[in-house]
């Protein structure tokens, strides 16, 4: 006889929604996720949703009615618990629009516990809009099949954010003009860390000073090219995850 197909299936759309979930608990999805689900997906009585709360983890349901303005979910029981995130901030200077929108895509996909925007002198926006940022996130997220959605702070300027920085954290300065080399300096310093990385002009020598002279900044390199701000973002984001974050495989 074939097999029973495991429910739920891979394929099952995912979307986080609102918490905390529990077996047995009704979802009603409307607006822009129950056209996702109606009109998209074509989901129908029976078919599995995946849903995430950001608080207790995954969640396997089973819809109970998809009609023309809502979607009705019921939970039916946690594939998994939220996700152990970890401790890593990414602050990153303000870009045009669509460099930004990859920092936070990525960002997310990668891991990232909080994105700090920036506002520098070279920056070329100085706004970001929380409700996009947050529909980035999620929509990245979802697609990674992350349980836990990064937080997105409200953009400040550099100064504020070297004067309230916390004395037990690492503040690693991605600069152009050279510094420690970046995988070493991740393995130096924890399991806790925040990488800043200036806007498309880089920092100007005030700002740069500026940075240098605090004391929980490290400056590191990202090796013998100067890289775009985005890339940097990612690239380090990444090198921190495989030497100090949840890639490094270490033993317990």
């Amino acid at each position: 006889m074939p097999a029973t197909p495991a429910w739920p299936p891979r394929s099952a759309p995912r979307l986080f929604v609102p918490g905390p979930l529990s077996v047995g608990a009704e979802v009603i999805l409307d607006g822009g996720q129950a056209h996702y689900l109606g009109k998209v997906m074509r989901v129908a009585p029976g078919d599995a949703v995946i849903v995430c709360d950001d608080l207790t983890g995954e969640w396997a349901c089973a819809v109970a009615s998809a009609g023309k303005r809502d979607v009705v979910l019921t939970v039916r029981e946690q594939l998994r618990v939220r996700e152990a995130v970890p401790d890593f901030v990414l602050c990153a200077a303000l870009l045009k629009k669509p460099n930004f929108d990859l920092v936070l895509e990525k960002a997310t996909e990668l891991g990232v516990a909080t994105i700090r925007p920036l506002v520098t002198r070279r920056c070329v926006a100085d706004k970001l809009n929380p409700e996009r940022a947050l529909t980035i996130v999620t929509e990245a997220a979802e697609q990674c099949a992350r349980t836990a959605l990064p937080r997105v702070e409200v953009p400040v300027k550099l100064d504020a954010l070297l004067r309230d920085w916390p004395q037990d954290r690492t503040l690693f300065f991605a600069d152009e003009q050279g510094g420690a080399p970046a995988h070493t300096a991740f393995a130096a310093h924890g399991g806790t860390g925040a990488l800043l990385v200036g806007p498309e002009g880089g920092f100007d020598e005030e700002e740069r000073a500026l940075v240098r002279s605090h004391p929980q900044t490290v400056a590191i390199t990202l090796g013998p090219r100067i890289l775009r701000a985005e890339t940097a973002c990612i690239a380090a984001t990444a090198l921190w995850m495989a030497t100090a974050g949840d890639w490094s495989f270490q033993d317990s």
